[in-house]
């Protein structure tokens, strides 16, 4: 689970704002005379709580919790299609290196001309992608799929070679002969900025597996 680094930036304005309103209380419950000048201090000091309760409650939505993650069911993987050319293998650990250490990505899979090329992060055993309605429908209109709570989609039952428990997952066409399957530990994870990048990585794989030598 990841930790909330805002927790207690968020909590405090509330705590202090709703601690100041109740010593405010008791102090007026507790004074037998009330003058003028302690009335002004009393509505300045309730003023003063409010605004701090509605600063804290605009900070819950200003500085939302971040998603949470879980632990993938599966074993680290990397495996690479036996017949590959070293050219190109070495083009896909290259980018699936940079997705999984500069994305929430977790599990990758790389599907092209209807076999699996790389498999790599947390994996189950199944090594075999069948192309079904979501995959078919990427690869046939080259447009990617974000899917933000994985749970959430009944099609998320095709992915059975990605974790069990994954979170969240885009498919991304290389083209229109395959697509590039990543999975995340966390739901609404990928940002937009994350997308754009990807889909760049993904036009340049498609590129370059778009060779003579691996057809």
């Amino acid at each position: 689970m990841t930790a909330d680094p805002n927790r207690v930036l968020r909590q405090l304005p509330l705590v202090v704002g709703g601690l100041g309103g109740l010593l405010l209380l008791g102090n007026r419950l507790f004074t037998p005379e009330l003058t003028t000048t302690q009335a002004r201090s009393d509505a300045l000091g309730v003023f003063l709580s409010a605004l701090l309760i509605l600063t804290g409650l605009l900070w819950q939505r200003v500085q939302p919790k971040p998603p949470e993650a879980v632990e993938l069911i599966g074993e680290e993987v990397l495996e690479f299609a036996a017949d590959l050319p070293e050219t190109i293998k070495t083009e896909l650990a290259w980018a699936s290196h940079l997705l999984l250490t500069n994305t929430v990505t977790r599990s990758l899979v790389v599907y092209y001309q209807g076999r699996v090329l790389l498999r790599r992060g947390i994996l189950p055993p199944k090594p075999d992608v069948t192309p079904k309605a979501i995959l078919k429908r990427v690869m046939r209109e080259q447009k990617p799929v974000y899917l933000v709570a994985l749970k959430l989609y009944p099609g998320r039952i095709e992915f059975d070679y990605l974790p069990e428990n994954t979170q969240g997952l885009i498919c991304q066409p290389l083209g229109n002969e395959g697509a590039l399957i990543l999975g995340a530990n966390a739901p609404r994870s990928y940002t937009q900025q994350d997308e754009i990048w990807i889909a760049g990585l993904a036009d340049k794989l498609a590129n370059t597996l778009a060779t003579p030598e691996l057809s």
